[in-house]
This record gives structure tokens, C-alpha cells and sequence, in this order.
């Protein structure tokens, strides 16, 4: 059985082929490996009851995620899925090759996620380029749900933000100096706390302030992460993640006035991404 993951900072996506021809879909937390320890990434997945009878008969496990750019850190990931898939083939990437797999195939362009992180990279059909992008959210993510969120949190602290928009927001969280000040510099996974404010831009979207705010945080993301390739417009961009999904008015927006052709806008890809997998190690046994 083959077990398929694409996992975000703030959720993991699981499908699994039965051996019905069925599948077997689940999610979890978010399993990045520079905000999660391999005892909790190896205690979340164990925790998933759904995987748990079918874990023995588990042959080949692909795992995509964020953060798994080092060796290291894949193996982090790959030890902690090997406590429970005891008898599987385990393969570690990232998530935008997930991404590039999900929504390219075989064919060449650029990817780019925009989900709780951002992230951009050229496809050439088979591996991805090398690039300057994806420097986390302390010092990158432009346009993504972290950047959003640092954005509507320190509006509202300062006091910059339409009176209106400031009284829904305060209304919906409650927020002070200390508490903001605790989640992100005291506890675990600042960046998913960050990124979960976005949530209110998708019921504000119409407004002036968050309209401009998204067009803002784009075309940071388009100029600093798509436009300094050299052929950027000579190929489509896909986008894969749920900023890039539930805005995708403001987005193409920016993209347009960018000459930046926009490919496949998903919001989770681990449908597309588990077909891909499916077919190519199904193609792969043929051919061997």
C-alpha cells in the first residue's frame, strides 16, 4: 500500500491506496520539522487512528512537507514515520517537489506556494532548480498567510487599522500586546499563529484595507520571488496553497500587471499529488 502526505506548517494531508482500489484520505497538525521535534512529528502520527490498522501493510510512504530542506531535517521526518510504518519504504521531500509533482507532472514551469509560507522554484520536468527563495518567515514569505497575519496583528497593536475593521477584529479575538507577544515569541509554531489570522481576510475580503492589503503582500511576492528569473514570463506559474486559492482575484490581479501567467491554482494538492505517485511507481513496476 502506498501512503502519500503533503504537509504544511499548520496541516498534513494523508491518502492511502487501499488495497480495494479505495482510498483512505486524513489529516493532521502541521509536521515541519523546525517548529515540530521528531518525538512529537513520530506521537502525531501514531495518534492518527484512521492509518493505525493499516500501518503493517504500508510498503511505500512519500512525504512532502515544509521545512524538509536539509538532510537533517528529512530525517528527522523519515525516523519518526519508521516507528510506525515499520515495514515501508520511506522518501522525505519537500513540499513544493509535491507541489511541482501535484500540478507540472512531467511538464516545465514554475511552482510557487502560498499557504501558511511562501515558497517559489522552476520545474524542468523532473527535479527543481535551485533558488534564493523560501528564506522562512522571520526573514521571507511574502504573500503568505504568516506575512497576512504579522500585517493585521501589528495594524491593529498601532492602531492603523480602519476603525471598523479594528472593531470586528478585536471582537473576533480578543487580542492585547501581551497575548500576541506570548504566542509568537513564547510558545511553539509562531509562524501557523500568525498565518491563522488570515482566516479573517477571507471575511473582510470586499473591504478597501484588506483588498489593498492582499495586492500589497502580492506584489511583494511577485517581485522579490517570480521576477528576478530571467524567464519568468516565458512559462506559466502554478500556485498551490489556500492564500493562493480564496485570493486568487487579487492575485491574478498583480500577476496580470506583472506578466506573470498564472497554470493550476490549488488550494490542497494531495489529490493531484497522489495520483502522480500512484501512477509513476505504478509505470516504474511495469517497466522494472
Amino acid at each position: 500500500m502506498i501512503l502519500v502526505a503533503d504537509s504544511g506548517s499548520s496541516q498534513s494531508d494523508w491518502m492511502l491506496a487501499l488495497p480495494d482500489g479505495k482510498r483512505l484520505a486524513f489529516t493532521t497538525k502541521g509536521l515541519n520539522p523546525f517548529f515540530v521535534s521528531e518525538k512529537d512529528i513520530a506521537k502525531i502520527i501514531q495518534n492518527a487512528n484512521e492509518v493505525l490498522p493499516h500501518a503493517e501493510g504500508v510498503t511505500e510512504v512519500y512525504f512532502f512537507g515544509s521545512g524538509c530542506t536539509s538532510p537533517d531535517r528529512r530525517e528527522m521526518v523519515s525516523n519518526a514515520l519508521s516507528q510506525l510504518f515499520t515495514n515501508a519504504f520511506i522518501s522525505v521531500e519537500t513540499d513544493l517537489i509535491g507541489a511541482a509533482y501535484a500540478t507540472c507532472g512531467s511538464r516545465k514551469g514554475y511552482i510557487a506556494t502560498l499557504g501558511t509560507g511562501s515558497d517559489v522554484s522552476f520545474y524542468d520536468g523532473e527535479e527543481l532548480l535551485p533558488s534564493r527563495q523560501g528564506i522562512g518567515y522571520v526573514l521571507g514569505d511574502e504573500g503568505s498567510g504568516v506575512w497576512f497575519g504579522k500585517q493585521l496583528v501589528t495594524k491593529f497593536l498601532y492602531g492603523a487599522m480602519p476603525a471598523d475593521l479594528a472593531a470586528a477584529f478585536e471582537q473576533k479575538y480578543r487580542l492585547n500586546k501581551e497575548i500576541v507577544i506570548k504566542n509568537v515569541y513564547q510558545r511553539a509554531t509562531p509562524n501557523a499563529y500568525l498565518a491563522s489570522f488570515a482566516l479573517f481576510m477571507a471575511a473582510n475580503s470586499e473591504h478597501p484595507f484588506i483588498d489593498d492589503l492582499l495586492k500589497r503582500g502580492f506584489t511583494e511576492f511577485v517581485k522579490t520571488n517570480i521576477k528576478p528569473f530571467p524567464d519568468h514570463g516565458e512559462y506559466v506559474c502554478h500556485f498551490v496553497g489556500s492564500i493562493a486559492y480564496f485570493f486568487i482575484e487579487q492575485l491574478r490581479e498583480v500577476c496580470g500587471q506583472h506578466g506573470v501567467k498564472i497554470g493550476k491554482v490549488l488550494s490542497r494538492p494531495i489529490t493531484e499529488l497522489f495520483n502522480f505517485i500512484v501512477q509513476r511507481e505504478r509505470n516504474y513496476e511495469i517497466h522494472v
